[in-house]
């Protein structure tokens, strides 16, 4: 195909190069028909492919969050669901999938941690890999990403994120190497921050150097949406190929002026080009130029991988007395209780949310696995929502006949709302989200929104509604405004940082009553997107806790599910505690108290702080597991499957323990890495700060005994593989999964180094009673640290330690052995 590529660069003209270099929309890029030269169309991931609409668009299979898949520890799982989302991909008509994420669980209050794999380069390198295999297999183009030092949301259009070189190569920059070295990325994102005081989207040395010097990365590059580009000739020269999303605003005749000035040398557009022609080969453009349209497709196979994955991604952090598996003929009532009971938490929030093709709820997964054989009961106990829940359509109609569900939305070219709509449809969510194309007839500069439905209470009480936008908006109920966010609003952290802050309105209505809803919208021009979102709290229980309380004292067991939702941890903001929001402790502990068989099934995508801990029999971290929530917990906790999952992170036991506390997520423009290499547990160990739980912890319904470590050999030569065997065997009585973990240590070095780094693992099935040998293998990459002085990767000859086991801190058998040279390498 190069010749052909290259044949199509010489019959393209300036403008045409050019016209290729930005989108022409929120996922496409250009065609020149002229040189049938196709469009591409890309589409956010990385935990699903959602298509074209930011909410309520195609339905999509939503797969577990990232942390979850890292939490499985099994890359040729991995590598099955990045097959599935390659697939996933191509119902949505689009080529390219905007994932993995790659970026490192630096903090615990990271707000995207969940979208991440791991604190360790090496673990998130390796699953980032097998993804990436799995996802391009399809003939789906994998876009690695936040490239780099992306591990914050605080300002993160501007942050300067300050790190050391040596930081850099071995902790960060090491999961984008891995990509492009062993996976061979199709494509990269460039992030939004700036690194060391230059934008990373126009950064000479880490774009230039670095990934095509001494990387020899042949993709493409292209920003992160909006914000990322600042400049036109830098990017351009720092190799940014593709400014996203379009039209671009550093492009066009903004760049053939560059060209014109001595800025850009057009042969540097003509290499953007060629990685631009060389995506659209590689996707199947050429041969397959027509845009399917998006379709959603509910396969069976993926619903089963989901529910598969999702259960081997739990971790099971607790289990006293052996109260897990559940053993449904020993039981006769099961109090389930929390805010995560009856709604599935299955994703983070922000770009990688997709609308699902359905959700399982805990509720519903406990009641499908007992049948009516046990009685199983229900109490919210407390809620956990940081932005007032949406108002439920159950109870809200869009026609006067009460047959269809949701809001009538009427579309007027202008914010007045006169005159006649334009466009008219009616929407199942009280969330109104416009983030990509609008129906041809809505200006989608200048539109505004009516929308109405008839809302029937079911309970009387004291409702609570609320209102947020991107835009202006206002609240009209029975007639009457009473919920102003049009004349006068105040910023939030919503919507990308875009949103107003929630406004609210408390009022007493009647069960039975009918209720006339409006729900006015006007876009505001300078935003990207338009939004609107209308919330409502229904009367609860002054006496919730301990209405919960009194129902786990009268059941066999009390499963409480807790923890946070997508609007805890989200892109555009970070958490602000490691506490459970809400009056969630305080429910565990009432409902400890009151039974001690209490299991809690928690859903975050990092650390959760847990006073209550020895109070509880049972603890499952369950993460963001997907579409097939509630049955994948249900066959955990049932036995069905036994857990196998082991904590790609660190929980501390309080946030003052973390390597970030002082820094995080930064001050006047600056967010500095002081912690250097010891992120995660390299600065616990070296700290001696004993955590909750450490990284690579994780239980299991079964035992396994590690014995017969073995080295091929006690001292190796700088370009000699060192070859590491160890016998596991399955002591126990259940059929189960051991993740061997092997770490190594440097005895002494010349630069200060942690006390060990994994550097392998491999995921083993044993039936009771079953051993096997696991060989794994280390290099010469194992052994080195990054010289910042030097600028070169540095294997020191001396002694070093292999260490095998169970996690960072569970270690079966240790072996020496000794590297008899040093070697020194820049890549």
């Amino acid at each position: 195909m190069a010749d052909s590529i290259d044949t199509l660069l010489s019959q393209m003209t300036l403008q045409e190069k050019v016209m290729l270099l930005a989108g022409t929309d929120m996922w496409h890029t250009a065609a020149i028909e002229r040189l049938a030269i196709p469009a591409l169309k890309v589409s956010d991931g990385p935990n699903g492919a959602r298509g074209a609409e930011m909410s309520g668009g195609t339905t999509a299979a939503c797969f577990p969050a990232g942390v979850s898949l890292a939490a499985s520890w099994n890359t040729a799982l991995v590598e099955r669901i990045g097959q599935a989302l390659g697939q996933e991909t191509r119902t949505k008509g689009a080529r390219v999938l905007l994932g993995p994420t790659v970026n490192i669980h630096r903090s615990p209050l990271g707000g995207r941690n969940f979208e991440s794999f791991s604190e360790d380069p090496y673990l998130t390198g390796q699953i980032a890999v097998s993804y990436i295999t799995g996802v391009q297999s399809q003939g789906v183009g994998a876009t690695v990403k936040h490239y780099v030092a992306n591990e914050a949301e605080f300002e993160r259009f501007s942050i300067d994120s300050q790190v050391s070189e040596r930081a850099l190569r071995e902790i960060y920059l090491a999961p984008f190497q891995a990509a492009i070295r062993d996976a061979h990325t199709w494509a990269l994102m460039a992030s939004y921050n700036l690194v060391n005081g230059v934008a990373a989207s126009e950064h000479p040395y880490l774009l230039h150097d670095v990934l095509r010097d001494e990387w020899h990365f042949d993709g493409v590059v292209m920003s992160d949406w909006f914000f990322s580009v600042k400049s036109t000739a830098p990017s351009v020269n720092a190799s940014l190929d593709l400014e996203m999303p379009g039209p671009g605003l550093w492009r066009g005749e903004k760049l053939i002026q560059a060209v014109k000035d001595g800025e850009v040398a057009e042969s540097t557009i003509d290499e953007s080009v060629r990685r631009l022609l060389l995506l659209l080969d590689r996707t199947g453009k050429f041969a397959y130029p027509e845009e399917e349209a998006e379709q959603a497709i509910n396969r069976p196979e993926h619903r089963a991988l989901i529910r598969e994955a999702a259960g081997e991604g739990m971790v099971l952090l607790k289990n006293e007395q052996n109260i897990l598996p559940l053993q449904r003929e020993q039981l006769t009532s099961i109090a389930v209780i929390g805010p995560n009971a009856r709604v599935a938490q299955i994703m983070g929030g922000g770009s990688a949310q997709v609308n699902p093709h359905y959700t399982i709820t805990p509720w519903e997964g406990v009641l499908s696995r007992v049948g009516e054989q046990v009685a199983v009961n229900y109490e919210l106990g407390c809620t956990s929502h940081k932005q007032l829940p949406l108002l439920d359509t159950a109870q809200l109609f869009a026609n006067s006949e009460g047959t269809a569900h949701g809001l009538s939305v009427e579309y007027f070219n202008n914010t007045a709302l006169t005159g006649s709509p334009v466009w008219t449809e009616q929407k199942q969510s009280s969330e109104l989200l416009w983030f990509g194309p609008l129906p041809e007839q809505v200006d989608a500069q200048q539109f505004a929104v009516r929308a109405r439905g008839r809302f029937v209470p079911q309970v009387t009480g004291t409702y609570s509604f609320s209102l947020i936008s991107a835009g202006q908006s206002r609240f009209i109920l029975d007639g009457k405004e009473v919920i102003d966010n049009w004349t006068n609003q105040t910023p939030g952290e919503s919507y990308f940082g875009m949103g107003s802050a929630e406004l609210t309105y408390p009022t007493e209505l009647v069960a039975g009553q009918e209720y006339a809803i409006t729900l006015e919208f006007g876009k505001n021009p300078e935003l990207m997107l338009a939004a609107v979102r209308l919330g409502c709290l229904a009367p609860l229980p002054a006496d919730s806790i301990e209405r919960a309380a009194t129902l786990a004292a009268q059941s066999d067991v009390a499963l409480i599910f807790a923890g946070l939702n997508g609007e805890w941890e989200s892109e555009g903001f970070d958490r602000v505690s490691m506490d459970l929001p809400g009056e969630q402790n305080a429910l565990i502990a009432r409902v400890a108290q009151a039974n001690p068989r209490t299991i809690v099934v928690l859903n975050s995508g990092s650390p959760l702080t847990m006073p209550w801990l020895e109070q509880v029999a049972g603890v499952v971290q369950a993460w963001y597991p997907g579409q097939e929530a509630g049955n994948a917990i249900a066959d955990v906790l049932f036995g069905d499957v036994n857990p196998s999952g082991k904590l790609p992170q660190t929980f501390p036991v309080q946030l003052e323990d973390n390597p970030t506390y002082l820094d995080f997520p930064g001050e006047n423009g600056k967010n500095p890495y002081t912690e250097g290499v010891f992120v995660g547990y390299r600065y616990y160990e070296k700290k001696k700060i004993a955590p909750l739980f450490p990284f690579g912890f994780g239980l299991s319904y079964t035992t396994f005994e590690y014995s017969g470590l073995q080295l091929s050999a006690s001292e190796i030569k700088p370009d000699e593989t060192l070859k590491v065997s160890i016998d596991v065997t399955n002591t126990g009585q259940r059929q189960g999964q051991a993740v061997v973990q092997l770490y190594v240590r440097d005895r002494k070095a010349s630069l200060q180094r942690p006390e060990k780094e994994l550097k392998a693992f491999a995921k083993v099935a044993l039936a009771p009673g079953e051993r096997q040998t696991v060989i794994l293998s280390i290099a010469k990459e194992a052994l080195a640290y990054f010289d910042d002085r030097l600028h070169a990767w540095i294997a020191e000859a001396g002694e070093f330690d292999v260490l095998v086991g169970e996690s960072s801190q569970d270690i079966h058998a240790t072996a020496p052995f000794t590297l008899i040279d040093s070697r020194q390498w820049l890549s």
